[in-house]
Parts: structure tokens; C-alpha cells; sequence
């Protein structure tokens, strides 16, 4: 119900794993309905799963459900967002220990694939624009560079380049109406890793969407 998107994640130009990232469409949790964005990335040492729930008519975060084994180190971490008002409590459990911290910030609180299906929805991807993201540990701004030439899946595409500054992120998207997320740099937090789409997959509910 909506898309599948399959990357290869390279560190140092090496092989180094696998992610999905989904739009599921909506979901209730909570009593409430959200859209859900779900990402999964899967490596030798690594394992990030996180379940994103966003408002439907913002899709900026309401709550992050994350699982993290980091060279076998286990977190699972939940994070309660008011997004629109700056602030997030986040719970987390490691070592069989749970702590809260609440972290308060200007202007609302964002997410990184929220921000890239809201984009993809909203944006009329003019080269020059210019977008704060405000995530819980960093604020950023985006920029969207220029065209490049991109080969992802064995096909060579048109794509629109992104990046941020402070340098962590680097996106590209096809120039195609669905603009599909080609490459997303920066996402995966072990080290300097590359996210470069393997298989594309769409439904109709995403369809609709960005209609």
C-alpha cells in the first residue's frame, strides 16, 4: 500500500548492507491515524529499524518506533514528538535500563524521510531552494544543487541533486512526477554510508498521494 524502495549501502565504496524504506499508507496507533513511513537497514555489524508515524496533512513526525544493534549493542528507543511546538520526549531502554530526556527546540521538529516524502508531495523542486530541518540533535539546511546524472538500478537517470549544510546529507531524486529517492547519503549511522537504489516497487495509495 503505496512504495518499496531497496538500496545497497557501501561504506569506503564497500558493500556493507542493505536497506528498505516503505510508505505504508495509513495506520492507526494509539487510537490515532498517521502515515507510516517504515526503514529498515541491515549490515554485518549493524541493524536500524524504525517505524515513523506522521501526521497525515504535515507528515512531520508524531512518534519514532527504533530497534538499533550497533556491534551488538541493543537500543530500542521511542520517541514522542509535538513536533509543530519543537519539542520531543525520548525514551530509551539498553542494558535493561530505560531513561527519558525531553529536548525543546525553535521552530517544529522534523525528520529525515519525513522530510523527503513531504518534499517529494509539496515541492515544485526549483533549483536554489532552500529548506531548514530541524532534526532533534541538528539543525540543517537543505539545498537543492543542480541536475546530475545518476545510475542506480543498472539505469542511468536525470536526477535532482540536494545537501545539506552542515555536510550531512546528499540526496538525489529522479526528475520523473514521483521523484523517487535514487541515493541518500548520510541516513545510516555507522560511518560515512551511501544508500543507492537496488528495486523499485509502487502501489496505488502512493499514486494517489502525490497526485
Amino acid at each position: 500500500v503505496g512504495e518499496k524502495i531497496t538500496y545497497t549501502i557501501k561504506q569506503l565504496g564497500f558493500k556493507a548492507g542493505e536497506a528498505v524504506l516503505s510508505f505504508e499508507g495509513l495506520a492507526a496507533k494509539d487510537d490515532k491515524d498517521f502515515i507510516l513511513i517504515v526503514f529498515k537497514a541491515d549490515g554485518m555489524n549493524f541493524m536500524d529499524s524504525e517505524k515513523i508515524y506522521a501526521d497525515p496533512k504535515t507528515l512531520l513526525p508524531q512518534i519514532v518506533v527504533r530497534n538499533l544493534n550497533i556491534f551488538g549493542k541493543k537500543e530500542q528507543i521511542t520517541e514522542y514528538y509535538e513536533s509543530q511546538n519543537g519539542k520531543v520526549r525520548v525514551v530509551k531502554t539498553a542494558d535493561g535500563k530505560t531513561t527519558q530526556q525531553v529536548i525543546v527546540k525553535k521552530g517544529s521538529l522534523d525528520n529525515i524521510y519525513c522530510f523527503i516524502y513531504r518534499y517529494r508531495r509539496d515541492a515544485e523542486f526549483k533549483i536554489g531552494d532552500m529548506i531548514a530541518i530541524n532534526l532533534p540533535t541538528l539543525d540543517l539546511q537543505i539545498k537543492l544543487e543542480d541536475k546530475r546524472n545518476l545510475v542506480a538500478a543498472g539505469k542511468k537517470y536525470d536526477a535532482f541533486f540536494m545537501q545539506s549544510t552542515p555536510s550531512k546529507y546528499k540526496l538525489w531524486f529522479d526528475i520523473s512526477q514521483q521523484k523517487i529517492p535514487l541515493r541518500i547519503d548520510g541516513a545510516v549511522g555507522v560511518g560515512n554510508t551511501t544508500m543507492t537504489m537496488k528495486s523499485y516497487e509502487t502501489k496505488s495509495a502512493f499514486a494517489s498521494l502525490v497526485e
